[in-house]
């Protein structure tokens, strides 16, 4: 096993997939960065800089390593807005609170919001950060996303795509 310590020419900007794939849309945001990796290296993806795009799962401490000092963090995630499903909504930070309940304390269940006030406490936090939320359709218990979902992903990635052509 290798271990690397703080890789200083890494990408400046990052864009995160949030979510359980196996909960329906709550899904959506680790197939969009999915999707947009794919784009990237098929070289669709227009503008600036390279970027990273980083399957973060159910988040967890973890996700201070990915977003530290970048100039740039995307999220993605399923959130309930009170909107219609399938709706798209860019947020910042500090226009969203989280009502997550927790369980209990472990180091993979960690609230995104929490990981990025961490970051700032410990003088590591991104220059921007930009949260793309999405109403779940459905949050049973199945590995695809509802069809609601499924058919606007082109709108979704065509709006993440204009996010990081701002970068």
């Amino acid at each position: 096993m290798t271990y690397q310590s703080k890789i200083d020419n890494r990408k400046s900007s990052i864009v995160i997939g949030l979510g359980n794939p196996l909960m329906s849309d709550e899904g959506i945001g680790v197939l969009l960065a999915q999707k947009l990796a794919e784009k990237s290296q098929n070289q669709e993806l227009a503008g600036g800089e390279i970027v990273e795009f980083y399957d973060g799962g159910v988040g967890g401490l973890n996700l201070l390593y990915k977003i530290e000092n970048r100039d740039k963090v995307i999220l993605i995630d399923c959130a309930k807005m009170g909107e219609p499903p399938g709706t798209i909504r860019r947020f910042t930070p500090d226009q969203v609170r989280s009502v997550k309940n927790l369980g209990h304390f472990s180091l993979h269940e960690v609230d995104i919001l929490k990981v990025l006030d961490l970051a700032g406490q410990l003088d590591a936090a991104p220059k921007e950060v930009v949260i793309f939320g999405i109403e779940p359709a459905s949050l049973d218990l199945n590995p695809t996303v509802s069809d609601i979902l499924a058919g606007q992903v082109d709108t979704y990635l065509a709006a993440i795509t204009e996010e990081l052509k701002e970068t």
